[in-house]
């Protein structure tokens, strides 16, 4: 059997700001959950300090650049998102049969698409 693999991303989220990680003043009882009985990683580090370049490197395994999202969506219309082409860590596993979905701000593309 196939383990399950989700993935958190957070914007503007310090190390300590979790419960499980130390925060005092704020709990967080269901991520708290997760990271007893899964695999919780300590050590990591962000392409971007901004939310869209972030998730798209995260998403793609690319530098923000390469990944076609080099600054926040929003406020850069020079930037043209992530194409349809582009693979993210959603196709690969896919190939792998697992189901995906993307849950909350997605932000990565110009692009306005209705999901059905």
């Amino acid at each position: 059997m196939k383990p399950n693999i989700i993935l958190i991303m957070t914007d503007d989220q310090g190390y300590g700001d979790l419960s499980c990680m130390g925060a005092k003043d704020f709990v967080t009882p269901n991520i708290d959950r997760l990271a007893e009985n899964g695999s919780r990683f300590t050590s990591f580090y962000s392409a971007s300090p901004v939310c869209s370049p972030s998730r798209a490197s995260l998403l793609t395994g690319r530098y923000p650049y390469r990944a076609g999202v080099r600054s926040i969506l929003a406020g850069s219309r020079t930037t043209t998102g992530l194409t349809n082409i582009t693979p993210t860590i959603a196709s690969a596993v896919k190939k792998e049969g697992y189901d995906t979905a993307v849950i909350g701000k997605w932000h990565l593309g110009l692009e306005e698409k209705v999901v059905r």
